[in-house]
């Protein structure tokens, strides 16, 4: 009877980790952050396909993505204890470099990137 016991006891202890290990990710899943915004002309008009670049200034890495067809860009899964650049480019041109703090305990942050780009 021993031995039906201690397997009972091991699947618990089992289940009681998993379900700690589930809770500890959503927490963690929580706490991330989201950058999103719009790549603009200086007149104000959405540029799709700009590509914008996000540098975690701890890690050195840098995602891009591109701007769809409203001009929307969007990060998610951010740190929240690293500090973040931000930057868009597109035809050659680019958008002044723009900074997210480590202080900022927003969870969603609108940062719209504008680019003043020449007619040509």
């Amino acid at each position: 009877m021993k031995a039906p016991h201690r397997m009972f006891c091991l699947m618990l202890t089992l289940s009681l980790f998993s379900a700690w290990g589930v809770a500890q990710d959503k927490k963690r899943e929580a706490q991330l952050r989201t950058v999103r915004g719009i790549v603009v002309d200086k007149s104000d008009n959405p540029l799709s396909g700009s590509v914008v670049f996000l540098k975690n200034t701890r890690t050195n890495s840098v995602r891009s993505s591109y701007t769809d067809d409203t001009g929307s860009y969007r990060f998610s899964g951010l740190d929240p204890n690293a500090d973040y650049e931000l930057h868009a480019e597109k035809d050659g041109a680019k958008s002044t470099t723009r900074t997210v703090s480590s202080f900022d305990s927003r969870k969603q942050i609108d940062l719209n990137l504008k680019i003043d780009r020449k007619k040509g």
